[in-house]
Parts: structure tokens; sequence; C-alpha cells
């Protein structure tokens, strides 16, 4: 989500755009060499060229940073010796990385494409009948709430990361139009934009789900999401007869209210989980939130998670919409282990009885 836009507004986030970053060094080596040319050698060698220098050693050393969003990812992927697929699902491709390389070992459906593989991460469990499944947040649909980005893969993928913490068999499912597909048919923008949660997301998540479930052979389904991903969870849970726990992390639960919130226009295409009824009592839900997130602030979905009869919210004070929340993932991954509630860090979150002073005393 960005700073100024319905999709980002961490503003501790803003310049790590690496295409913008790229940019800003670009103009500035643009200036100097004009300025050099137009001034004398012995001055030029003094003032301009010294700088002039520093700046081309600080812009080799962000070339790496300026690959695209898409690049970035597969390449920390490759890093964490997770193997990487593409999931057919009828009309749109979806990006898919498994934490345990197990991508190889189930591609006897045609509907999955396997790219390449690793061994088995160190530490990894490699059987297991419970499948985690992690949903990113929105990325950069937007730039400036009026330009829409041609590619809106998120530029820092949290759950990317957490999911490397993650010991048991894990899968990053992307989604439509996402990570480098937004220029392939049929995608159009609507759909990482206003249509971000539309039935044609969540139907296309859900059959990419059930086709892992199937060849995993998996009975159990944890899903996962931050900022966005939260909203997907929600709406995908009821479509999943294996789902039997929701963890957001700082997630959209309510979008009029965030939209409201940030004076943006609604996602008028997209599914509201606070207007939805509530998931069944059998799917317990643990939310984790931000005291210092100014994108999701909990005061906006304390409604949405106190109508849910099996939830569960967790307030974390110093932590932002970005920050800090793979420091606690291990702690989470055990808690929800241990089936108990009082090893999650941070503090309960008063869903009885709140006011806008509670998000300040916890």
């Amino acid at each position: 989500m960005n700073d100024k836009n319905p999709d980002n507004v961490a503003k501790e986030h803003q310049m790590e755009n690496p295409v913008l970053l790229c940019a800003y060094v670009g103009h500035f080596l643009v200036r100097r060499v004009t300025v050099a040319m137009r001034t004398g050698w012995s001055m030029c060698v003094r003032y301009r060229l010294r700088p002039l220098i520093w700046c081309l050693l600080c812009a080799a050393s962000l070339s790496v940073g300026c690959a695209s969003p898409t690049s970035r990812l597969k390449h920390y992927a490759s890093e964490q010796g997770f193997a990487r697929g593409l999931l057919d699902t009828g009309d749109y491709d979806l990006l898919v990385f498994d934490n345990q390389a197990g991508l190889a070992q189930v591609q006897k459906s045609g509907k999955l494409r396997f790219n390449r593989s690793s061994r088995y991460p160190i530490g990894k469990t490699s059987q297991s009948s419970r499948l985690h499944v992690y949903l990113e947040g929105d990325g950069l649909p937007w730039r400036y709430r009026t330009v829409i980005m041609p590619d809106p893969t998120p530029r820092s993928p949290l759950m990317l990361t957490l999911m490397a913490i993650d010991p048991h068999r894990s899968i990053y499912l992307g989604r439509p139009c996402y990570n480098g597909t937004s220029e392939e048919p049929p995608c159009n923008p609507s759909l990482w934009t206003s249509g971000r949660y539309s039935e044609t997301v969540v139907q296309s998540m859900a059959a990419a789900i059930r086709v892992l479930v199937d060849r995993f052979n998996a009975d159990e389904l944890w899903l996962f999401g931050h900022s966005g991903g939260g909203t997907l969870a929600m709406l995908l849970a009821p479509q999943l007869s294996q789902v039997s726990r929701v963890v957001t992390i700082a997630g959209n639960l309510d979008t009029d209210a965030w939209t409201d919130h940030h004076n943006y226009t609604r996602l008028y295409n997209s599914a509201n989980p606070a207007r939805l009824p509530p998931l069944p009592e059998s799917i317990e839900q643990w939310h984790l939130l931000g005291g210092r997130d100014s994108v999701i602030p909990p005061s906006l979905v304390h409604h949405a998670i106190k109508r849910q009869p099996a939830a569960h919210a967790f307030m974390l004070p110093g932590f932002s919409h970005g920050c800090c929340w793979g420091r606690i993932w291990p702690s989470v991954i055990n808690a929800l282990e241990a089936n108990d509630r009082n090893r999650v860090p941070g503090r309960p979150f008063k869903l009885d009885i709140y006011s806008t002073s509670d998000q300040e005393s916890q």
C-alpha cells in the first residue's frame, strides 16, 4: 500500500519503490553531466566530477534494486530455496511458491506448470496433511491516486518473508494479473484496482487452492493474509471446506470503512467481508493488529472482528502496517500449533468495549 493512494499508505515505505529511486538518480546524473559539459575542466574535476563519480557508484549499487518487482520476488524466493510454478485456473495463470519444493512432485496435473525445483531446505518438514496458504497484500495498484500502475506486484513481499520462517508445508499464492502477468489477456486494471476483491479474483484463487489441496492430499487449510491479503483470506475461507483457521496481519477487514477513512473511492467491484455473513464458528480467526498502523488503524476493523463468532484479536503496540511482523512470526506459529492464544505476542484487543483511547492504552 502507498502513502498517497488507497493501496500503500505506509509513509515509511514511500522511498522503497526502486523504479522511482532509480529515476531520481538518473535525473541527478543527467544534470551533473550537463553542468560538467558547460564548465571548465579544472572546475569540473574539483566540483563536478567527484560527486558524479560517487553518484555513478551509487547507481551501480542500485542496479539490483532497479529490477522489476516480479524479478525481485522471484530472486528472493530462489534464495530461500522455494520451488516456483504457474497454476492455470482457466483464464488466469497464478504464480505459486512452495517452501518445500514439493511442486516438482505434483506436476501430474496439466494445470500446474512447474518451472524449477530445488532441494528441501534444511529444517523444513517434508510431510504434512495440513497446508498453509500465504496471501500477499495489494502491492501498488495506484500511484498518486490517479495513475494506475502497469504492474501492481508488491515491492516488499512481506508474506514471502514470513513463509520463509514457517517450518510447515506452505504455499505462497499470487493473484490474477500480478507477478508479471498483468499484460496477459484477459487481464485488465480493474482486477487490481476497484475489483481487486471481486468474485473473479476470489473464484480464480479458490480454484487454484483446490488444485493444490488435491495434489498435496491436504485435509486442513490455514489461510494467512497481510493487508488486502487478509481481505482475500476472509473471502476465500467460506469457499474452501478444508479451512480451519484464518490469520490476518493488519488485515483490511472492512473495505468501506477503510476507503471512507482515507477519503478514497469505494471499491465498487469488490466484495467487502464486513458486509457478508460471518464465517462459520468452526473457522477460528486470529487477527493481528499494529498499534501504529496508519494504513488500517485498529479502530477501523473493530466492529468487523466483533461480529465474527470465533475471532480473537491481538494488538502489537509498536508495530505499523509493514513493520515488524517477522520478529514475532515464530512465536505466532508456535502459538497456533499449541492452540494457545496466551502465547501470541502483544495484548488481546478489547472487543467488548472499545474507544479511540484503547489503541493508545494498549
